[in-house]
C-alpha cells in the first residue's frame, strides 16, 4: 500500500512539495534549506508569480490554518484575497475571537 502524501510549503521560494507525511521529521526546502511548513493534503498551491495569493497563504499558514481534509467536505472555507484576510483579522481583533477561527469564517458578521 502506498504511503499518504501531503503538501509542504516554502513561503520564501513560493514552492510546494508533495511528500510522505511524517510527524517526527523536519523537512527543509531543497532550494533555500529553510524549514518547510506542513500545509495539508487538500492544499492547492497558487502560481508562483501570484504574489497576493502567496501573501494570503503566508497569513493563513502562520496563523495555524491548514488545508486538511475533514472527511468528504474538504478543508472548508479559506480566504483567497488580502481584502478577505483583512476583514477577518479586523473582526478577530474587535470581537476577541481567535485569529485562526476568524480566518476560517465564511461570512463576517
Amino acid at each position: 500500500m502506498a504511503t499518504a502524501r501531503t503538501s509542504y510549503v516554502c513561503l520564501a521560494c513560493r514552492a510546494s512539495y508533495k511528500q510522505p507525511y511524517d510527524r517526527t521529521r523536519q523537512r527543509s526546502c531543497p532550494r533555500c534549506a529553510e524549514p518547510l511548513i506542513h500545509a495539508g493534503s487538500a492544499f492547492a498551491p497558487p502560481r508562483r508569480r501570484d504574489t497576493a495569493a502567496w501573501r494570503t497563504l503566508t497569513v493563513l499558514l502562520n496563523a495555524g490554518v491548514g488545508f486538511h481534509k475533514s472527511c468528504c467536505g474538504g478543508p472548508g472555507y479559506r480566504p483567497r484575497t488580502l481584502r478577505e484576510v483583512r476583514e477577518r483579522m479586523t473582526y478577530a481583533e474587535r470581537s476577541g475571537e481567535p485569529v485562526a477561527r476568524a480566518l476560517m469564517r465564511y461570512n463576517v458578521p
